[in-house]
Formats: structure tokens, sequence, C-alpha cells
């Protein structure tokens, strides 16, 4: 107390910076700035579309692409991605016009949960993509990137896998070997598994996982996976499709009664945190997409959700930019693997963020997701 009539003295940090504020006995404070407090107009949504060109055509067990055609959202200064996947029902033109279909989200980016509210029904990526903007907004008006207002360390990042896309075997052997990297994403579900992984295996010590998209059946998850275990996989992303929960407590339960213990992670089948719950018992981990989960909010819900029910969890992500790739990687501290290989897989990035050393994730500590633009579109 600094004397009669004075009152008291408080501080506040705003945007990293100490305020003084002098407070009065009658309960009225104002602090030593000259100016008022900024008032924010109302946030204002647009978008453009971008045309990602991958290095090599990309495949998977439900089909294949040279070029992804995704959509930059931007919140006042905030930017987010919405990929659009062609598995998902999504595409370049059908997000725009879900984007156009947003109402007035306001002018405060701090009352999120009230803003994402305002998200009618829809496309999950623009969906996803608003939440991001949002969220590297309140960062940049914060002053602080992301990972830092999550209370999270930058430097327990898990390591990074590259992805093989499907090929015939011998491709993906020489692409593996030339890839370098000591940990490989490998699309199973063409058919020809075993031989794949038998080449990739010949010429590579790296750690293995593999990742069927949701391309087997229940009999052939159950005839493959103790094949395929004895090549040392990490895990198992997604043997079943995503609509067969039940599938997967029945394959649990088969191969423990062979004793095959290679951990079973769900990706297609674990879009939001309730379904993280009705798998629980029935996979050892769950795999994380911002596009599946709508945003980051939702997204650290899954994460939450599944360690309450002890699985394990990696945060991956689309054929995407920097923007989107390195907004999930702000979660990766929480994370037990990583797979955020998007920007290694395309020739134009039009932004810089997530840096890579090899395996080796590093993330910008600039404000909000930390991204930088590289070029205008």
């Amino acid at each position: 107390m600094a004397g009669e009539g004075v009152g008291f003295f408080e501080e506040a940090r705003v945007a990293g910076k100490i305020l003084l504020v002098v407070c009065g006995f009658d309960g009225f404070c104002e602090n030593n700035r000259t100016t008022p407090p900024p008032i924010w107009d109302d946030m204002k949504l647009h978008w453009e579309p971008i045309t990602l060109d991958l290095k090599t055509t990309f495949r998977v067990a439900h089909g294949a692409s040279d070029q992804r055609h995704n959509v930059l959202v931007h919140l006042d200064e905030g930017v987010g991605e919405a990929a659009a996947v062609p598995y998902y029902g999504e595409t370049q033109a059908g997000i725009i016009e879900y984007l156009r279909s947003v109402p007035d989200l306001g002018d405060d980016p701090f009352d999120m949960d009230a803003i994402l509210a305002r998200r009618p029904p829809g496309s999950r990526a623009g969906r996803a993509a608003i939440d991001e903007a949002l969220h590297d907004l309140w960062g940049k008006r914060l002053g602080q990137p992301l990972y830092k207002l999550f209370g999270l360390r930058p430097n327990r990042l898990p390591l990074t896998s590259f992805t093989i896309g499907m090929d015939e075997p011998a491709v993906m052997a020489e692409q593996a070997k030339a890839s370098g990297y000591p940990i490989l994403k490998v699309k199973l579900g063409s058919g020809r598994d075993e031989d794949i992984l038998a080449a990739i295996r010949h010429v590579t010590d790296a750690q293995l996982r593999v990742d069927a998209n949701a391309g087997w059946t229940r009999e052939q998850a159950l005839q493959l996976i103790p094949r395929l275990a004895g090549y040392g996989l990490e895990f198992i992303e997604q043997p079943l499709v995503a609509e067969d929960v039940e599938g997967y407590f029945w394959l649990k339960e088969k191969l423990r009664t062979l004793k095959v213990t290679v951990p079973i992670f769900a990706d297609e089948s674990a879009r939001t945190s309730r379904d993280v719950a009705k798998l629980a018992g029935a996979i050892d981990g769950v795999v994380v997409k911002l596009m599946k989960s709508e945003g980051i909010r939702e997204a650290l819900r899954m994460i939450h959700a599944a360690r309450a029910h002890e699985m394990q969890v990696m945060v991956s992500c689309m054929v995407e930019s920097s923007v989107g790739v390195t907004a999930a990687a702000h979660l990766a501290p929480l994370c037990d693997y990583a797979d955020l290989d998007g920007p290694l897989l395309i020739r134009n990035d039009p932004y810089r963020g997530l840096r890579y050393e090899g395996a080796t994730l590093t993330l910008p500590d600039a404000p909000g997701l930390g991204v930088e633009r590289r070029w205008k579109i």
C-alpha cells in the first residue's frame, strides 16, 4: 500500500509486458498506459485455394495423387489450413463453399469455445482450419507460441517417421533406402504386403510402422498380422475399416490367443474423443490428426481421453503444408510418436514453420503457430 488515497499496486502481464496497475480503496483501478486497451472489430474470415505439388506419386489403399488441392484460411492475422482429402469426401470447392456459409465469428479471439460453436456443421477440414487460425490469432495477440500457452516443453518432441507410399515392392524398398530416415511408415493394403515388408527390411534397419489405411478385412488382418509382426514392427495402424469398431475387439482377442503382441493403433476409426472412449480395450493407441478432430481443441481432448484409457498417442497429418503440420506439431510434446512429414512430401510449401534435421523436429518460437509466408500464392 503506497499511502493514503493511493490504494495499492498490482502488476498485470499482457503479451509479455508488465503493466503497473494502480488501485484505489474504492476498487477502481487504472493502469499506467496513456492509451485505452485495444478494441477489436469483428474478426474477418477469408481464404485462398492452394495446390501442393507432390515430389512423387502418393499411393495409399484407397487412391493415388500427384497434387493436393488445399485451402488456406485466414482469421484476421491468424492462419490455418484445410486439407481436401478425397477419402473423407472433401474437395477444395466443397471446403470453400462451406467457408462461405460461416457466420460472423465475433470480435473476441479469447472466447474460443463460443467462437468454435458458431461454426456450422459441414466440412471437417474447413472447421479444423478455422480452429487452427483462431489458435494462431490467440497466440499472436498474446505474443506467445502455442506450445508455451499449452504449458509444453518444445524439446520433448518425438522423432518423426517418413512415409513410403504404396508401389511395387522393389520401388518401395529403393525409396526406403534412399530416404535415410531412422523411422519409416510403410503404406500397405495392396495385396503384396508381406513382399513389400520383406523387400524394405532387406535394405534398411530402420524402425518400421505400417499403415493399412483400412485396407484389410477381419480375416485378412488375422492372417497377415502374425506374419508381418516378424519384421519387427513398432505398431500397425488402422488394419480394419473405419466403422468396424466391434472388429477391433474381435481382432484383439484373436491376436491375444495367438500370443501376437504387436500394438494396434486406430486412425480413421478415431475421429473424436468419444470414438477414443468407444475403442478402449480394443486398441493400444490412437492417431490424432487435426483434419479428423476438426482442430486443435478436440485434438487435445482426444489426447487426454487416450491417456485416461492408458492408450498411446501418435500425432499425424494429411498431405499438408507447413501451416497445418506446424499446428499439429505444437501438440507433439504430449504424444509418444510423430508422423509429421507432410512438408517433406511436397515441392512448393508456401510457408516456413516446423523445422527438420533428419527425423528431429524443432518448433518455431514465434507467436501463435509461428509460421512465416515464403511467397504470395
